[in-house]
């Protein structure tokens, strides 16, 4: 039976995409190609107990994507939340790092055009 494998990709309008792929390469570390963007592999999601993608819609009315007005939400798995933390910092981007949870650490940041950008790193579920 034909099915889904995954998300083969994050795709969505930039008011100034190069400026938004430079902040993403500064803030995040993500290696953007010469093409504008990002080629995320799954054997480096594989490494890491406990990660995965993650497909969910949530309720038109939640606030969970606050305190950006838009209609989704990007969460991106780090192997090492606080040193992703400490380099938004280095940029400037404040981070919210929520309370543990039992599949992982997460922190919250908002990107220059305003999407919320949930960063996960990610523990063994037991």
């Amino acid at each position: 039976m034909a099915r889904v494998l995954g998300i083969g990709g994050i795709f969505f309008k930039a008011r100034d995409p190069g400026a938004l792929s430079r902040w993403y390469a500064d803030v995040l570390g993500i290696e953007m190609n010469d093409w504008g963007g990002a080629f995320l592999t799954p054997e480096a999601m594989a490494a890491h107990a406990g990660a995965g993608t993650v497909f969910s819609p949530f309720k038109a009315d939640t606030t969970y994507f606050a305190p950006s007005t838009k209609d989704f939400m990007i969460n991106f798995a780090v192997d090492d939340l606080d040193a992703v933390v400490a380099r938004a910092a280095g940029h400037g981007v404040e981070a919210k790092v929520l309370p543990d949870e039992p599949n992982g650490r997460f922190a919250h940041i908002v990107d220059p055009e305003g999407t919320k950008i949930e960063l996960w790193q990610p523990k063994p579920m037991g």
